[in-house]
C-alpha cells in the first residue's frame, strides 16, 4: 500500500522552486569559502593550517547538527528549522568577515555558519521534498535539488572574484551575508505538517508509532543503510578538500586566482547536470552501481589531474570531470535511505549520513592545511582522496536494495 504525500496548498512545481532556490542560495557562499583563502590570511599573517581549520570545523558542525534539524523538522517542519538556520548562517558570514582572530575565525567561518547549514542547506530541503511531492515527482526533485546547490556553486564564485577585487573580501562576505536571508521568505512553500509521513511506493511502510529511537536503532542494526553512510564520508573527504584548496593549489602552480574561482565555477555548472543525470539514472538502474561508478570516476579524475603539469586548460577540464561527479551522489544515496525506511524519519536519517560525509569533510580540508604546512604541498591528500574513492566503490557494492525487513510484530497494520 503506497502511503500519500503530506497535503499542501503549494503546487509541487512551486515547491521544487522554491526548494531549489535555497539549495542554490545556501550552498553558493559556501562552495566559495577558497576565495577568501589567501586575502585573510595575507592580511592578517595566519597559515593555511589556521583557515583550513575553521572551515574544517564547520564541515563538522554542519554534519553534527544536520540529524538533530532533521528529526526537529520531521517532527515540528522544516520552516522554522529553515529560518533559524539562515540566520545562523548568516550571522556567522557578518562574523567571518570581521574576524581578525583565529578564535573569531573559528567561531563565524566555523561553528555558527556549520550550523547555519545544518538547518537551511539542500538536505532539509530534500526531506521536505520527501514529505511533500508525489512519489513521481521525488527522484527528480532529488536531483534538481542537489542541481541547484550545484548551479550556486557556479554562479557565487565569480561574484565573489568580481566582489573582493571591487570592494574588497570584507565587504564581499557581507554581501553574501545579505543573500543567505533570502531563504526564509522561499521556506514558506517548504513548511510541512509535524510528523508528516508519505511512505512511498517502493519504500518501507512506516510504523504508526515508531519513535525516533526505535527508527534510529533500526537504521544502525541494517547492514546496507550502514555501508552507505560508510561510503559517504569519502564524499565529503573529497569534495571540502578540492572547494577550500584547489585555488590555493592552483595558485602554487603558478596561475591566477581567476582561475581558481572559475575552475569551481565550472565545477559547479558541470555538477547541475551531473545531479540532474544522476537522479534520472536512479529511476533507471542500481543505485549502489551508481554509486561505485562515480566513486571510482572521481579517483580517476583526480588521479589524471594531479599526473600532469596544473595549467588553465587542465583546470577546466578537471573542473567538468570532477563536476560531472560532484553531488551526484546525493540523488541514490538519498533515495535509498527512502527506499529503506520511507520517508517519516527521512531528514533525519539521511542526516546521519551526512554525519558522515561531514565527518569526511572536516578530515579533507584540516589535514589539507595541515599536511601542507609540513610538507609544503598538497600530494599526500590528493593520493588519500584517490585511495578513499576507491575505497567507497568497493563498500557501496554490496548494499541491497530493498525496503527494511520487519519482523510480523514490527508490521504496520492494514
Amino acid at each position: 500500500m503506497s502511503a500519500t504525500p503530506a497535503r499542501s496548498r503549494i503546487s509541487p512545481e512551486l515547491i521544487v522552486v522554491c526548494g531549489c532556490l535555497i539549495a542554490l542560495i545556501t550552498f553558493g557562499p559556501r562552495a566559495s569559502s577558497g576565495l577568501f583563502q589567501l586575502p585573510m590570511i595575507t592580511e592578517y599573517g595566519w597559515g593555511r593550517d589556521t583557515f583550513g581549520f575553521a572551515i574544517a570545523v564547520q564541515n563538522l558542525l554542519w554534519g553534527v547538527g544536520q540529524p538533530f534539524a532533521g528529526a526537529v523538522a520531521d517532527r515540528f517542519g522544516a520552516l522554522r528549522v529553515l529560518c533559524v538556520g539562515a540566520l545562523l548562517y548568516a550571522l556567522g558570514l557578518v562574523v567571518m568577515a570581521y574576524a581578525t582572530t583565529p578564535g573569531v575565525l573559528h567561531l563565524g567561518a566555523g561553528v555558527l555558519i556549520g550550523f547555519g547549514l545544518s538547518g537551511c542547506s539542500f538536505n532539509l530541503v530534500l526531506g521536505a521534498f520527501g514529505k511533500l511531492l508525489p512519489e513521481q515527482w521525488r527522484p527528480m526533485a532529488f536531483g534538481a535539488g542537489t542541481a541547484a546547490g550545484s548551479f550556486g556553486q557556479f554562479l557565487f564564485p565569480p561574484i565573489g572574484n568580481v566582489l573582493i577585487d571591487s570592494f574588497g573580501w570584507h565587504q564581499a562576505l557581507l554581501v553574501f551575508a545579505a543573500s543567505v536571508l533570502l531563504v526564509m521568505p522561499l521556506a514558506l512553500a517548504l513548511a510541512t505538517r509535524p510528523t508528516a509521513d508519505a511512505g512511498g511506493q517502493a519504500g518501507a511502510a512506516a510504523l504508526p508509532n515508531q519513535s525516533i529511537k526505535q527508527a534510529l536503532t533500526e537504521a544502525f542494526r541494517h547492514r546496507s543503510y550502514v555501508l552507505l553512510v560508510l561510503g559517504f564520508f569519502t564524499c565529503g573527504f573529497q569534495l571540502a578538500f578540492i572547494t577550500v584548496h584547489l585555488p590555493a593549489y592552483l595558485k602554487d602552480a603558478g596561475l591566477s586566482a581567476t582561475v581558481g574561482g572559475w575552475t569551481l565555477a565550472v565545477i559547479g555548472l558541470a555538477n547541475a547536470v551531473g545531479s540532474l543525470g544522476s537522479g534520472w539514472l536512479s529511476t533507471r538502474m542500481s543505485k549502489r552501481w551508481l554509486l561505485a561508478w562515480i566513486y571510482l570516476g572521481r579517483s580517476v579524475a583526480i588521479a589524471a589531474f594531479i599526473l600532469v603539469p596544473a595549467t588553465p586548460v587542465t583546470s577546466i577540464l578537471f573542473g567538468i570531470s570532477i563536476g560531472l561527479l560532484w553531488l551526484s551522489t546525493v540523488p541514490p544515496t538519498s533515495s535509498l535511505v527512502m527506499l529503506m525506511f520511507g520517508t517519516r524519519y527521512m531528514a533525519m536519517l539521511y542526516g546521519f549520513a551526512f554525519f558522515s560525509h561531514q565527518v569526511g569533510g572536516f578530515l579533507g580540508v584540516w589535514l589539507g592545511g595541515l599536511l601542507y604546512e609540513i610538507n609544503g604541498n598538497y600530494s599526500a591528500v590528493w593520493w588519500l582522496s584517490v585511495l578513499l574513492g576507491l575505497a567507497s566503490a568497493l563498500i557501496n557494492l554490496p548494499i541491497k536494495e530493498q525496503p527494511v525487513q520487519r519482523g510480523p510484530a514490527l508490521q504496520p497494520a492494514e
